[in-house]
């Protein structure tokens, strides 16, 4: 059981990251830093505040409290990544550190309590918080990545119109046991 669950909270993750990275690669460098307004966030200023979050939280994971006294949450959201580099390199690191803590659970620990603020969660808890929080952030750089793109967006799910198609070549395969995650990891992998 726990086996199944840490892989399958893996595909989420990876499925979440991919959908970040096909939406970096259809916006240009300028759009990564475009603001709506003063008060709203670039792509690449959500990208330094989910790095941040997960530097914080999966940063000695089973032996630290999530929060950090060393993250600085307020400046995660200042605009001051300057390279589409830089923007990737804080991704990847926050991701990095993310899989790794992952890697660390195991039957031996799962059932250790973990704390974030000070606040006592179980494993499962504690992946599930992030695991709401970071595709919550994951969908306001695809929305604004889509919005930026325009028509030249190609569309990272069953494109408008095409549902039924999609449905068709579905049920006309035998029926498997494979994670919806599974296919769209292999399609962004290439």
């Amino acid at each position: 059981m726990i086996n199944n669950y840490i892989e399958s909270v893996f595909k989420q993750f990876e499925y979440y990251k991919v959908l970040g990275e096909k939406t970096f690669a259809q916006v240009t460098d300028s759009a990564l830093f475009y603001q709506y307004n003063e008060q709203s966030n670039s792509i690449a200023s959500i990208v330094k505040h989910i790095s941040g979050n997960m530097l914080s939280r999966w940063t000695d994971f089973l032996t630290t409290d999530g929060e950090k006294e060393w993250r600085n949450r307020e400046a995660e959201f200042d605009h001051d990544i300057n390279s589409r580099e830089e923007l990737l390199n804080q991704w990847n690191e926050g991701w990095t550190c993310l899989f790794t803590a992952l890697n660390s659970i195991n039957e031996d620990n799962f059932e250790q309590t973990v704390y974030i603020r000070n606040q006592g969660h179980s494993i499962t808890e504690a992946i599930n918080r992030q695991l709401a929080h970071y595709p919550y952030h994951i969908g306001q750089i695809v929305f604004i990545g889509k919005m930026l793109a325009g028509e030249e967006w190609t569309s990272l799910s069953i494109p408008r119109g095409d549902s039924q198609k999609f449905n068709g070549e579905k049920f006309s395969q035998p029926k498997a046991k494979i994670h919806f995650t599974d296919e769209f990891l292999k399609k962004g992998k290439k």
